[in-house]
């Protein structure tokens, strides 16, 4: 085994604890709360893939970008919600419920609209893409769907356990995931500075910052629903993206180094919105509970 495919294997396994862990925290109703809300569902579907898929055309016919840049920007806007997500959601004010079955919902969803969306694109832009569900599948099952329904399941058959595992083991993923990660992009930082320029970096903030407006417009009326919203409709599934460029473009080796510039500027770029809503929540919720006069 190579140095790189052990950084894989570290991320890959750390993701996954990391979606286990969460699981372990949820109920199965959490999991079915957009059923019964169905037009919070739609809206947020729309916000993640309709909107993004646009706002991601847009840049690439704007911007005079990379052909890595551009395949990675198509290819976030169609990835459904990134496994890492939910942790960032409940710091910004988002509900569990909500959170969770947005995860579940959208990774889903993806199976079907990311095959349906490629096929649409090629007939606009015919570039010979092809994306078949089951690889959408086999990523979405082995980084959300079932760690989460593992950690699920933990939590209804050992509810006490399920307790004592989650905090210890999701410290050591934690630490795994950052180690990983500060390995890899050791490792691409000379590809990603190589990215930088003809408007790179402005247009994954734009992406970036036009997802956060759109998911915060779209989120509805509640304040946590919002923050929701928006986190997941800016922030994407890696792996998925990375996926679907390597099914789609193959030839672009630069995809990994533009997908590892974009994770490094979300994490800037949003740190002021998690900043800014888990203060706006938190201030609203002492008048939230004032009982009218």
């Amino acid at each position: 085994m190579t140095l790189a495919d052990a950084i894989v294997l570290i991320l890959k396994a750390s993701i996954a604890a990391l979606v286990f862990t969460v699981g372990l925290g949820t109920a199965p109703r959490d999991l079915t709360h957009l059923l019964r809300h169905p037009g919070q569902l739609v809206r947020s579907l729309v916000s993640m893939n309709l909107v993004m898929l646009a706002v991601a055309m847009a840049i690439v016919l704007l911007f005079p970008l990379q052909p890595a840049v551009k395949v990675m920007l198509v290819a976030l806007a169609l990835a459904p919600v990134p496994p890492v997500l939910p942790r960032k959601l409940m710091k910004a004010g988002g509900g569990q419920d909500y959170a969770m079955a947005l995860l579940c919902s959208a990774a889903v969803f993806a199976i079907v609209w990311i095959p349906l969306a490629g096929e649409v694109l090629d007939r606009i832009f015919p570039a010979h893409i092809a994306i078949p569900p089951i690889a959408v599948a086999k990523v979405v099952s082995m980084t959300v769907l079932g760690p989460t329904l593992a950690g699920v399941v933990v939590r209804l058959l050992a509810p006490r356990l399920a307790e004592r595992l989650a905090s210890p083991l999701g410290k050591v993923a934690t630490i795994l995931l950052l180690v990983g990660l500060g390995l890899i992009l050791g490792k691409a930082s000379p590809a990603m500075l190589a990215l930088l320029g003809d408007g790179t970096l402005l247009a994954i903030v734009a992406f970036l910052v036009l997802g956060l407006v759109a998911g915060h417009l779209l989120g509805g009326p509640t304040g946590g629903d919002r923050s929701v919203l928006a986190l997941a409709t800016a922030t994407r599934h890696p792996g998925v993206a990375l996926a679907i460029a390597q099914l789609t473009f193959p030839a672009e080796k630069s995809v990994l180094a533009a997908l590892l510039l974009y994770i490094v500027t979300g994490l800037v770029v949003t740190a002021p919105y998690v900043k800014w809503r888990s203060k706006a929540l938190a201030d609203e919720a002492p008048l939230a509970a004032t009982p009218a006069q």
